[in-house]
């Protein structure tokens, strides 16, 4: 059993959750994510890793309340345990050699830009951090962004923080700037991380994009999590989730993503309606 050793709530629906989990901290990687399940009768789900700490032996996850296992998640408390917590599963993201890097996150993607960008900082290399939200009240980790890059870019859908600007835009705007990236790493909505590789194409800018479909055993024998990349089919939890930006189909990536979205509803709803007679 994995014991909860600290919970915050970031947003009304997002939450930084610290796990005990000695073996997985000792080996994680930024880049990586663990499969966790609540309880017994629960559903595996994955979620990338935030952070780590090895002298601790936790992990730390943020996770979005949008359907039934992160509802049934949510009613756990520092000192409750989850039945598992595998990991550390897929390739770390790969950081060596690149001096100058502009890593881009957008909504929940930001706490997986995170630790990338951090990773990168420590290496020494010069890293933009472009970061996008809906509006202010869904701003979250901005003191840990600034310490883990050279310069941070914040915007927002509506202006009310930061500047009024998607990503995109920001990133376009670093470039034609004079910023001589060897990287752009991009983690977010499937349909932000297309809109960013499609900025960096005419530039001939390597851009690699965090993908994370729908999985169940993370070992590549499910296929739940198969992409179109380059013409090839590939799997995000053992042959990612780091792609190139410009070899993903992400139009068939957003169409399978879509599949699931009705029963995500109701199995939360059910989540909720349940939750409710417990209360009574």
């Amino acid at each position: 059993m994995y014991r909860i050793v600290e919970k915050t709530s970031l947003t009304p629906t997002l939450t930084r959750l610290t796990v005990e989990a000695p073996f997985v901290a000792r080996k994680a990687q930024p880049g990586q994510f663990i499969i966790l399940r609540v309880d017994e009768m629960g559903e595996r789900i994955p979620i990338t890793i935030h952070d780590y700490d090895r002298e601790k032996g936790t992990v730390t996850i943020i996770y979005q309340i949008v359907g039934a296992t992160t509802l049934k998640l949510e009613q756990k408390q520092v000192g409750d345990c989850l039945q598992d917590f595998v990991g550390p599963l897929g390739k770390a993201t790969e950081t060596e050699g690149i001096k100058r890097v502009a890593v881009v996150g957008g909504g929940v993607g930001t706490a997986i830009a995170f630790p990338v960008a951090k990773r990168l900082h420590e290496e020494g290399a010069e890293v933009d951090l472009i970061v996008g939200f809906r509006n202010k009240d869904v701003v979250i980790l901005e003191d840990e962004f600034r310490n883990a890059c050279t310069n941070l870019y914040i915007g927002t859908d509506d202006g009310s923080y930061g500047r009024k600007a998607l990503v995109t835009e920001l990133l376009k705007e670093c470039i034609d700037g004079g910023a001589e990236y060897d990287e752009v790493f991009c983690v977010g909505p499937l349909k932000m991380m297309k809109f960013v590789s499609e900025v960096t194409r005419p530039y001939g800018l390597k851009t690699i994009v965090s993908m994370s479909p729908i999985m169940v055993d993370g070992t590549g024998m499910c296929g739940g999590c198969r992409l179109t990349v380059g013409g090839e089919t590939r799997f995000a939890c053992v042959d990612g989730p780091d792609f190139d930006g410009h070899l993903v189909d992400f139009d068939e990536a957003i169409r399978r993503g879509g599949q699931y979205g009705e029963f995500e509803r109701h199995a939360y709803e059910a989540g909720c309606n349940l939750l409710k007679k417990e209360v009574k």
